[in-house]
């Protein structure tokens, strides 16, 4: 089912009261919330409306999470305007020049936007954390647990549940040390653009900000479930991150189990986008992510992990849920 994309009724005194209201509003995007995004395209200059409605949708985490980044230095959009009662935000337009496209275009770009994404991530961690709640032991099963809940009902699996929760317990150790950076939590490159003009990464989709280990933002770039990255430019970019910031083993344990973590995670939350919202287009990415899941579940940090995904899930039900019941 296509999302609505007319723009909200409040968008036009929004716009009238910022001194946009000459402004064409043209659909841009929705995603995979409640969240929707048009391109307002005035004379001489264009902004992005954002449209999260509440009671589904709340702005202030992006609002303040965008103000924290742009205040060191990080190229966040710009807030030109809010309406917390509507939900609607204008932001700063960064254009259409995501770095996904843009590598896919131009593969012999892809070194280069990758390394340029990881130095980012380790400027980042040199700021601490914003004012954003912990990225904690509970947090880190509750998302786990999306698994059991959607995925495994959706391919007719019975499993040891009370056993799932017991083996991350036993591995989240290494990804609960150390000292806490802002996780954007979703910093791939999909949600990373290319700003003419500028030699400075933009970010979007922060919203959902936390205080964690810094390797989280790190594999949620280097296993993009949108996107292939092959084995191999994964490991050079991990020496790179070695090289410069001299982490040690403990960190690429934290990397491997928060990896493990995160794919296991959105193979629940991409069944639940189908199962639940009716976005089938979503399961149709999970044998990529299972594809990253077992490349980390082969790490040994995660033997216990995969130990219960041995006993409890087959391989030849590890893919798209809306397939491989049927293979």
């Amino acid at each position: 089912m296509a999302p609505d994309m007319n723009p909200p009724a409040a968008a036009q005194k929004f716009l009238d009261d910022l001194g946009w209201g000459d402004g064409e509003i043209l659909p841009l995007a929705g995603d995979a919330s409640f969240r929707r995004y048009f391109r307002v395209q005035a004379p001489g200059r264009t902004a992005i409306l954002m449209d999260a409605p509440p009671p589904h949708e709340d702005p202030r985490p992006f609002i303040g999470i965008a103000r924290w980044l742009t205040g060191r230095g990080f190229a966040a959009p710009v807030i030109h305007g809010e309406d917390l009662t509507e939900g609607l935000v204008l932001l700063q337009d960064f254009g259409d020049a995501r770095m996904r496209e843009t590598v896919d275009a131009a593969p012999e770009s892809e070194l280069r936007l990758y390394e340029e994404a990881v130095d980012l991530l380790i400027r980042l961690r040199d700021h601490g954390a914003a004012e954003v709640a912990p990225y904690d032991r509970d947090v880190y099963q509750r998302e786990a647990a999306l698994l059991t809940e959607w995925y495994c009902p959706a391919v007719g699996l019975d499993v040891d549940v009370d056993g799932y929760v017991a083996v991350w317990d036993a591995v989240l150790a290494p990804a609960l040390d150390g000292p806490a950076v802002t996780v954007l939590r979703d910093y791939h490159a999909e949600n990373i653009m290319l700003i003419e003009g500028s030699e400075t990464l933009g970010l979007l989709d922060f919203q959902d900000a936390l205080a964690g280990h810094a390797a989280y933002d790190l594999v949620s770039l280097l296993q993009d479930a949108r996107r292939d990255v092959h084995p191999e430019l994964e490991a050079a970019l991990l020496d790179r991150y070695r090289r410069i910031t001299g982490a040690d083993q403990r960190f690429f344990d934290a990397y491997h189990v928060l990896g493990a973590q995160r794919n296991a995670k959105i193979v629940g939350i991409f069944t639940r986008l189908w199962k639940r919202d009716g976005k089938p287009r979503y399961p149709g990415l999970c044998p990529r992510v299972w594809g990253y899941l077992e490349r980390d579940l082969n790490h040994p940090a995660l033997a216990p992990v995969a130990a219960w995904f041995d006993a409890n899930i087959p391989a030849a039900l590890r893919g798209d849920p809306m397939t491989v019941v049927d293979a």
